[in-house]
């Protein structure tokens, strides 16, 4: 059995009678194959054009003119803000957010979506086998009529739909796009992951040096309670200003459970990210180091036109129109008609009575086609249906683009406006600066109590705050405007930074092991 099925197998095609006889059925069946692949290969597709609401404006409207910098995309943007610890925790975050590994399961899917689809422009090959053996203990003239019977079987089975209209290149084309538009929103998941992680870092560490302050100051306004308790008692003042004292030292005192509480919510928003149990403390955070607010560096924005080539959500809503107009054509040749191909190639080994006739040969090619001529407009439906999804798809792209130059224009506004803001704060705290000094000189000639000289250093402190609070609005806004454009950018080395204020962070004998940074295929 074992060589006939050999010689079997190594037999030419040309040697059997019955594809010899289907020949001129090959013949078609290739030149309508030639015709699909023409067909595919010349079949209209979209053409990416911008959108007509990008503009051809050469600037954002609120871009401050910067000669001396040069556009350059970096996706590793934090690297910037020239912060160690910051880094350190945005690459762990981007190897263990589950938001990230999520999105690369879904390009996963995505991947093995678009290899089932485009399986369908090849043809399919399948194995069969049989084996069978019927005996009865009738008598030899019975088994005459049902003898008995050994057999054996072997068949090669092709089947192949040739896509003649280019439907089904169509849906390998909308699984393929389907598949980038996964692959961008990981990079949009990654955007947002490092954007919320420097967010809440930033947020953790203005919460303690806001704290920080508001420690110092809430003594001083304690010190300023008891000279006036005192005078009271001497009587220089009236019950009323100790009243008075004492409200604003309890004023002040509510604020304070109000940062400690920010100081821990942010630690754990950022154990989230790192895809660790918010109950742990972050090792990052507990080193010992000084604590200082990211430093926003100059950077140029570049043209509005640029984010359709960087901003991931953009670039996913653009895969996606895409991926609806390949739908659309997959859709309309769906009402044309197709064209099969089938052919069985096998061997059998056959014996009846005990008799054996000895390994046999058959073979078997078809060509068939399906037009369809009535279905209750249910392929049409299907048109119009997929003809609004493709429309819809193109509004999307659209308002994505609308939304993310809105971000930009919004980011740019803020931190312009904030940095003149941070200049009139830090000109108030050098009059404030000034004027303690004035105070305490008049307080050591003795031409004036202790009282106006803490009231002086609560205006200091106050204005410390209110300076403190501008940077960390400055951050934030900074933070903003490298998250709207998609990415990172070239900076200005030796850019001026923002003074910086400091406090020492208390040791935590928490350690955390490094972890590999993960980039999604």
């Amino acid at each position: 059995m074992g060589n006939d099925m050999d010689q079997f197998v190594n037999l030419s095609i040309t040697e059997m009678p019955a594809l010899r006889k289907f020949r001129s059925i090959g013949n078609f069946a290739l030149s309508a194959l030639t015709a699909a692949l023409l067909l595919g290969c010349t079949s209209s597709s979209h053409q990416v054009a911008m959108p007509e609401i990008v503009g051809t404006s050469a600037s954002f409207r609120h871009a401050e003119p910067t000669p001396n910098l040069s556009p350059g995309f970096d996706a590793t943007w934090w690297q910037f803000f020239a912060d160690p610890a910051l880094a350190e925790l945005v690459a762990r975050a981007l190897a263990n957010n589950h938001d990230v590994r999520i999105a690369v399961q879904r390009v996963a899917q995505a991947r093995a979506g678009s290899t089932a689809a485009a399986s369908r422009l090849a043809p399919t090959v399948a194995i069969s086998g049989s084996a069978s053996d019927q005996r009865t203990t009738l008598g030899e003239e019975f088994k005459r009529g049902t003898p008995d019977t050994r057999a054996y079987r072997a068949a090669l089975d092709l089947g192949w739909e040739i896509d003649v209209f280019g439907a089904a290149r169509a849906g390998a084309n909308a699984a393929e796009l389907d598949a980038l538009a996964a692959q961008a929103g990981v990079q949009a998941t990654r955007l947002a992951v490092a954007s919320e992680m420097a967010r809440q870092v930033t947020l953790h560490r203005s919460a303690q040096l806001r704290l920080h302050k508001l420690k110092a100051l809430h003594a001083s306004y304690i010190k300023t309670e008891s000279i006036t308790r005192r005078q009271q008692t001497e009587g220089v003042v009236s019950q009323l200003d100790v009243a008075r004292a004492a409200g604003d030292t309890r004023a002040l005192s509510a604020n304070i459970p109000q940062l400690e509480m920010l100081v821990a919510t942010t630690e754990h928003q950022i154990a989230v990210l790192l895809g660790q149990n918010p109950g742990n403390p972050v090792a990052e955070l507990h080193r010992g180091a000084e604590v200082t607010l990211p430093t926003v560096p100059a950077l140029q924005p570049g043209q509005p036109a640029d984010l359709l080539l960087r901003r991931p959500d953009i670039l996913a809503a653009e895969k996606q129109w895409l991926a609806e107009g390949a739908r659309l054509r997959e859709a309309q040749a769906d009402t044309w008609p197709k064209l099969f191909v089938s052919g069985v190639l096998g061997g059998e080994d056959l014996s009846l009575n005990l008799l054996n006739t000895g390994p046999a040969r058959y073979s078997s090619l078809a060509l068939a086609f399906s037009m369809p001529l009535f279905n209750a407009g249910r392929l049409q439906a299907n048109v119009e249906r997929q003809t609004a999804r493709e429309r819809a798809a193109t509004l999307q792209w659209e308002q994505s683009t609308l939304k993310a130059l809105q971000d930009v224009e919004n980011s740019l506004v803020s931190l312009s406006k904030e940095r003149v803001r941070n200049v009139a704060l830090q000109a108030m705290l050098d009059q404030r600066g000034l004027a303690l000094q004035r105070v305490q000189s008049l307080a050591r000639e003795g031409q004036i109590g202790q009282l106006p000289v803490q009231e002086a250093h609560r205006g200091l402190m106050s204005a410390e705050l209110a300076v403190l609070e501008s940077r960390t609005d400055l951050a934030l806004s900074g933070i903003q405007l490298y998250r709207a454009l998609g990415g990172g950018w070239e900076v200005q080395t030796g850019a001026p930074q923002q003074p910086s204020q400091a406090i020492p962070n208390t040791p935590n004998t928490t350690t955390t092991s490094a972890l590999t940074q993960g980039q999604p295929r």
